[in-house]
């Protein structure tokens, strides 16, 4: 299917990586539900931006009732079933080294937290897109994870592990799922300048970051939303189960 055929499910839209993801689908002709969870007024800007081919829904995918109600809500605005998801939302999170919770003081419930919103929110939207991919016989499932757990420069454990977990479900998915014509991949990124959740970060570590990678430059939200159509386009109709590092080559393993 080609990408201006998709109805495409953005999870945390309304700003960030989200909003990149959102507009360069929007670009490319396809239809699109930009979810938010509290940003209202940074969704419906967006919206406006792309013209009528957008819907801003709010949702929090830790809840499947509120994802059920988008579903609907987005199937009656388009006249059909969503093709793609990308789980993009992120639980509350600041990529602030000098912040971060260590290891003799951190707790579970940062753990849960994370947990919920990586692992309980893509599961809730890809059940609930099942029945619609399954009758098209077609079907992909983006979920955006992180090279930290790759190269573990900083130790955000909560936020590490669930996205860790992330890229389990991703493969088990991939496996249950080919047989309908559903693919599953992961696209993983390096601290991205500049997004909400990286606006702590020093720019002395953006610095070291770029000095480190063949590039020489950090990842941007844009350039890393461009990799992520990818997994959506014909292109990688034999891809699955994969998660592909998009971080200007830091990793590369």
């Amino acid at each position: 299917m080609q990408l201006s055929e998709q109805i495409v499910l953005v999870t945390g839209a309304g700003r960030g990586l989200g909003r990149e993801i959102a507009l360069a689908f929007a670009r490319e002709g396809a239809r699109v539900v930009v979810n938010y969870r509290r940003s209202r007024e940074a969704a419906e800007a967006l919206v406006a931006q792309t013209g009528d081919r957008a819907i801003a829904l709010q949702a929090d995918v830790t809840d499947r009732v509120q994802i059920d109600a988008l579903y609907a809500q987005a199937r009656a605005h388009f006249g059909a079933d969503i093709t793609t998801v990308v789980n993009n939302a992120l639980v509350d999170f600041a990529f602030d080294g000098d912040a971060r919770a260590k290891a003799d003081t951190i707790d579970w419930p940062a753990f849960a937290a994370q947990f919920e919103g990586s692992v309980r929110g893509a599961l809730h939207t890809v059940q609930a897109a099942l029945p619609g991919m399954r009758a098209q016989r077609f079907g992909r499932v983006i979920n955006i994870g992180t090279n930290l757990f790759q190269n573990p420069v900083v130790p955000y454990h909560d936020y590490t592990a669930a996205k860790a977990a992330l890229l389990s479900l991703t493969r088990t998915l991939a496996g249950d799922l080919g047989p309908d014509g559903i693919t599953v991949n992961m696209l993983s990124g390096g601290l991205l300048r500049t997004t909400d959740a990286s606006a702590a970060t020093p720019e002395a570590v953006f610095d070291y970051i770029a000095a480190s990678t063949p590039l020489r430059t950090v990842t941007t939200p844009a350039e890393f939303a461009d990799a992520v159509l990818f997994f959506a386009s014909p292109w990688s109709r034999a891809v699955t189960g994969q998660n592909l590092v998009v971080d200007g080559g830091l990793v590369r393993d």
